[in-house]
């Protein structure tokens, strides 16, 4: 058996057709395209290239980007008071700040700085809060994305066992959250658990955010189950590789996403997704 591969890239196409779609329909009913801020610090090579890649899609999608580059000497004070600016401007419908920042930044500071009403990482207290009650408004980007891919699957998420590898704010509790939400039964691990290998075997779906290359190795896949990868890990060769072995884990599986290719396409969708819902919300109000 090999797993059918969650193409990452062709869904996200197909998202990014309707919402230029979408924002197209709301031009000609004289509404205002939706506005992104992308505020970027410093010159790290591989934020550089995310925020190329979210920019390149806003732009296929109809959404405009407002482009803030910010040398690496950049105070807190100054951050923050362009945050207060871009919180307060009425067209401005979304803010992204690019992570990692420089060390002299308190990033929980700067997260929760931004108005919940434009945090389209999702990354805000308020944001995560509210998925928690099963009332979301603004989701965050990279489980909203799996969420997706699991729903291309069309397999049924009540009652399956799912385990999530990693407990980190932006992907492992919000993905726990989520996978609640939709009905499973959810395990979480992280470091300190005791047998690892136990639960991936045990798990329906599987999904893994730590950032170690090849860590979850394919025979301890569960077979016909799905597996998302959603670390993207760098060699020495200079090759990307997710934290499972995919070759491996690909004959185990029913379904797999691949790295690349697999989760990152569908977390900037979502984050267009929450661009556009930022902006429906902000001209109801208005």
């Amino acid at each position: 058996m090999t797993a059918k591969i969650l193409d990452g890239d062709a869904i996200a196409s197909e998202i990014l057709a309707q919402i230029a779609q979408d924002i197209l329909l709301r031009d000609q009913q004289g509404y205002r395209a939706p506005a992104l801020a992308v505020v970027l610090i410093g010159e790290n090579p591989a934020s550089q290239v995310y925020v190329r890649n979210k920019k390149n899609a806003c732009q296929k999608a109809g959404i405009k980007t407002l482009n803030y580059d910010l040398p690496n000497n950049t105070s807190q004070v100054e951050l923050l008071a362009l945050l207060n600016k871009l919180n307060h401007d009425p067209a401005v419908d979304g803010i992204l700040v690019q992570l990692p920042l420089p060390f002299q930044f308190n990033t929980t500071d700067i997260t929760e700085h931004i108005s919940p009403l434009k945090d389209v990482d999702g990354f805000h207290p308020y944001n995560l809060g509210r998925l928690a009650q099963g009332r979301p408004l603004l989701r965050p980007c990279t489980p909203a994305g799996i969420m997706l891919l699991l729903e291309h699957t069309k397999e049924k998420l009540e009652g399956k066992k799912a385990t999530v590898v990693g407990t980190s704010n932006i992907v492992g509790l919000p993905m726990i959250l989520e996978l609640i939400r939709a009905g499973a039964t959810v395990t979480t691990c992280n470091s300190r658990t005791v047998d690892l290998i136990a639960e991936i075997k045990n798990a329906d779906i599987l999904v893994v955010a730590v950032g170690k290359p090849n860590l979850i190795k394919g025979e301890w896949i569960k077979p016909n189950s799905i597996v998302i990868d959603v670390g993207i890990n760098r060699l020495s060769n200079g090759k990307l590789t997710g934290d499972v072995e995919f070759a491996s884990a690909k004959e185990q599986a029913a379904w797999i996403t691949p790295v690349p290719g697999g989760v990152g396409p569908m977390t900037i969708a979502s984050l267009l997704n929450n661009t556009l819902l930022s902006n429906i919300n902000s001209q109801l109000d208005s």
